[in-house]
């Protein structure tokens, strides 16, 4: 792992929980870690409930757009958080790999998406201690 790590989050649609753990990483990271996120199957637009919970702890998601996962990008990535992406996770040897299993925000309203929301952020507030032990 270089000084500056690079984490790579992992959902089927990149719209929801892959969105809102790029985005508080971004937000307690800062610039120490390169954060990413894609998708195995891509929506058009970021989850507009996952958007609003994020906007409800002040980090503004809407800037971003869902991606499809490139070979590359997971290949280059240091860290790699899958969200129930199934088999189109590609396994790299040698990677660190998490797997956290979340529930699905698509089709739920803002009321449902906070506790995912809040349970990402203690998630992502542990990665970032482990890869920033001194921090």
């Amino acid at each position: 792992m270089s000084d500056k790590p690079s984490v790579l989050f992992v959902c089927v649609h990149n719209a929801g929980r892959s969105q809102m753990a790029a985005g508080w990483l971004r937000h307690l990271a800062g610039d120490t870690v390169e954060v990413r996120s894609a998708g195995s199957a891509p929506a058009d637009q970021v989850n507009p409930a996952a958007v609003e919970a994020m906007r409800e702890v002040g980090i503004d998601i809407t800037d971003q757009t869902p991606k499809l996962l490139a070979y590359d990008t997971a290949e280059s990535s240091d860290v790699i958080v899958t969200m129930g992406c199934g088999d189109a996770c590609p396994v790299f040897p040698g990677k660190r790999y998490e797997d956290w299993k979340l529930e699905d925000p698509a089709g739920k309203g803002v009321d449902a998406v906070r506790p995912i929301r809040d349970g990402i952020r203690t998630r992502v507030e542990t990665l970032l201690a482990e890869l920033r032990p001194t921090a």
